[in-house]
């Protein structure tokens, strides 16, 4: 008898969609957050060149991040721009009392 153990890592299809606002409300749980990019700033002279693209509001008043390290730009590709609406969808964390969202492929964004 052969057994196949096959994993995949995946995102839902069916993740639930959620406003930015709401994000707060859903720490530990897998979605796609749906907001408006307030304000986008990569610190190049941090540990892992983080880039944070805030939305609905900008730093330091945010309410939802997004967060895609150096090393993963290249697998994500184009970022969304300030004024445009813009879609996360993996794991919410909650990071200094600010739910966000790692992003490390194009994947996993959307508008």
């Amino acid at each position: 008898t052969w057994i196949l153990l096959l994993t995949v890592a995946i995102l839902p299809a069916d993740a639930v969609t959620i406003t930015a606002a709401d994000a707060k409300n859903h720490i530990g749980a897998t979605a796609t957050v749906c907001g408006n990019v307030a304000s986008e700033k990569t610190a190049t002279t941090s540990r892992g060149v983080p880039t944070f693209i805030n939305l609905d509001a900008a730093n330091p008043n945010q309410v939802f991040t997004i967060l895609v390290w150096g090393d993963d730009r290249k697998n994500v590709g184009e970022l969304p721009r300030i004024g445009s609406r813009a879609c996360a969808t993996g794991l919410i964390k909650d990071y200094r009392g600010f739910p966000e969202i790692v992003v490390k492929s194009g994947g996993q964004l959307s508008k």
